[in-house]
């Protein structure tokens, strides 16, 4: 029989950068002319935003904000270290990089090569010659994030799913990028001092963003360009929490009666403030992330099942579903209670972050 570990995190892309460039977003939030000017106005910011902006626009908030994280994933990494599993799944959302107008599956598992590398900053000619994005581990532009797939775990899982009545996608190569990044940040991260990643992988992409996805082209453009016409019919949405919860349910059980040692990770941050109209796209929603943590912390699966998408969608809780089937898996393998490592609140870095660890 296999065994389970569970695992939550984040895979936010502002820590992909130097701490000093964190506040950008915030302040470049400002500028988009769909967050009404109400919410533009520092007079109508909470004392807990003004107070984590400081006197130097965030910029000692991030250094503080940024060795949190780091701390938050090496957490997240000792537990995985210490469980050592045959292969690692991912479930994470894909934002317009291999799934676009051509087809938007509900749930698709990778079953990728055995070995393939995906180069994070590479940016053009420049890729070639040692240059490139910046990047917080000044890795130059040519340097290669290597990975290991495991396709007949993969092809296991998605039979294993199909006979238990979850109509899954699944791939053996990309489409259109070589990894989403809500894929291939969590992998940098999880190896945030540069140990080495050692664990076959296994991305499982859930459509989290629905109807926004095409539209805003799964990023914050929906701020800065013209909103959809009042006659166009919207795009389909995503699957329902409680639909991902019997996804992850199905995962749990599927894998637990393989020959493998399995880790799952749930990646994704909590509320997304551009994505939510709660606080006029500028701060995230912590009243709703402060519900799903609390209930969450106490093995409240209930709560969490009954969460409407339309209320995950106010708050800008669209990538939630990841932890969603987290939280089904974890429910059906008896996990009442998450060990957590860190919840971190935050005004004017996006959204709200979470590292969690079910041990067996």
């Amino acid at each position: 029989m296999g065994e389970i570990l569970g695992l939550g995190c984040t895979h936010y892309p502002g820590l992909l950068g130097a701490d000093d460039k964190l506040p950008g977003l915030f302040h470049h939030l400002l500028t988009a002319p769909n967050v009404p000017e109400h919410y533009k106005q520092p007079k109508n910011w909470p004392a807990e935003l003004l107070a984590e902006l400081g006197n130097d626009a965030g910029q000692a908030a991030a250094v503080r904000y940024g060795e949190r994280m780091a701390n938050g994933f090496r957490a997240v990494r000792k537990a995985l270290d210490e469980f050592n599993p045959d292969f690692v799944l991912v479930w994470g959302d894909d934002q317009y990089e291999n799934f676009r107008e051509d087809i938007i599956p509900a749930f698709c598992v990778h079953g990728y090569d055995d070995e393939f590398e995906v180069q994070p900053w590479h940016n053009g000619a420049n890729g070639t010659n040692g240059g490139g994005k910046p990047n917080r581990w000044n890795e130059p532009g040519d340097w290669a994030l290597k990975l290991r797939g495991q396709r007949d775990a993969a092809k296991y899982l998605a039979t294993g799913l199909i006979e238990r009545g979850i109509d899954v996608a699944y791939s053996y190569k990309p489409l259109h990028h070589p990894l989403a990044h809500a894929f291939t940040n969590t992998f940098l991260y999880l190896d945030w001092d540069r140990k080495g990643f050692p664990y076959p992988v296994i991305p499982f992409a859930i459509n989290c963003y629905g109807s926004n996805l095409l539209h805003a082209k799964g990023g914050i453009s929906a701020l800065f360009i013209p909103p959809r016409p009042e006659n166009e019919m919207p795009d389909p949405p995503s699957p329902h929490p409680w639909r991902v919860m019997e996804d992850g349910a199905a995962v749990a059980e599927t894998l637990a009666a393989s020959p493998w040692r399995v880790a799952v990770i749930a990646s994704s941050s909590w509320s997304h403030c551009f994505l939510s109209p709660t606080n006029g796209y500028i701060w995230p929603d912590q009243k709703a992330d402060r519900h799903l943590f609390e209930t969450l912390s106490r093995g409240d699966y209930d709560s969490w099942r009954s969460r409407t998408l339309k209320d995950m969608e106010q708050a800008g809780q669209h990538e939630m579903l990841n932890w969603m089937a987290l939280a089904g898996a974890m429910e059906k393998l008896g996990r009442k209670k998450p060990v957590v490592h860190d919840y971190v609140e935050t005004w004017i870095f996006a959204s709200e972050k979470c590292f969690v660890s079910y041990p067996v």
